[in-house]
Order: structure tokens, then C-alpha cells, then sequence
């Protein structure tokens, strides 16, 4: 194990990660698709993984899009992005109404009685299980018979 791993992120030169930046057991696929978009509509140019990538949208940003460089590479990109995905049959949503996929809500009887049958049942069958043991009920707990 390389030994960054082993040392607090503050501690550690290469990371330049602070504790609460790192991944923990909260994270979930809501929150991380959140980090992406968040990244996708404001990129850190001042640490970037790509240097180049960071030039060229620097770039592009300061001439006002005039300078193509960026989106030319971006739309080939993407282009390319969708024949891979017909080529596996992936159907790519090209519009907010594809993005934005409404979900079902169940109907009226389908979920909303799984509750109270279960509980029904269980209820069921403690007042069995309790009806085995004899009539407690009346027992004072004194010993009186």
C-alpha cells in the first residue's frame, strides 16, 4: 500500500484533499451524480486533470465561445459518444423530456395494504401463540390460584 494511504489527507502533500472532501458511507449515487453535474457546469481550471482540456475551455470561455478549439473537440466527442451507444443499442435521450423519465406511482391497492396484512397477520398470530399458554390474563402474579 502506497504510503499517502496511509496518512491524513491534510497531512498528505499529494492528495490536497481535506477530510471532508473524501468519500464516506453517506455518499450515494443521488449525491455523487449531483458532484458530476456540478463539475460539468463549473469546472476547477485551477486544478485540472486535464491540462490541455483546462487551456482550451479557458480559452473558449475568455473569447466568448469564439474560439472553437473547445466545442469542436466536444461535439466530436459526443458525436462519437452516440454511434458507440447505437452500435450497443443504447438509446441516448437527446432531449429534457428523455432526461427527465417520470416515474409511476403505484396504485391505490397495489402497495398500500402490504403493511397492514403483514401486521394483521402478525397480530393474528401473537393472539394465537398467546392463547397457547393458558388464560394469563387473570393471573395477579401474587401465586392465588
Amino acid at each position: 500500500m502506497p504510503p499517502n494511504q496511509l496518512t491524513s489527507p491534510v497531512s498528505s502533500t499529494q492528495s490536497g484533499e481535506l477530510p471532508s472532501e473524501r468519500w464516506n458511507p453517506t455518499q450515494n449515487v443521488r449525491t455523487i451524480l449531483l458532484s458530476v453535474i456540478s463539475l460539468l457546469n463549473e469546472p476547477n481550471t485551477f486544478s485540472p486533470a486535464n491540462v490541455d482540456a483546462s487551456v482550451m475551455y479557458r480559452k473558449w470561455k475568455e473569447s466568448k465561445g469564439k474560439d472553437r478549439e473547445y466545442t469542436d473537440i466536444i461535439r466530436k466527442q459526443v458525436l462519437g459518444t452516440k454511434v458507440d451507444a447505437e452500435r450497443d443499442g443504447v438509446k441516448v435521450p437527446t432531449t429534457l423530456a428523455e432526461y427527465c423519465v417520470k416515474t409511476k406511482a403505484p396504485a391505490p391497492d397495489e402497495g398500500s395494504d402490504l403493511f397492514y396484512d403483514y401486521y394483521y397477520e402478525d397480530a393474528e398470530a401473537e393472539a394465537e401463540a398467546d392463547s397457547c399458554f393458558g388464560d394469563d390474563e387473570d393471573d395477579s402474579g401474587n401465586e392465588e390460584s
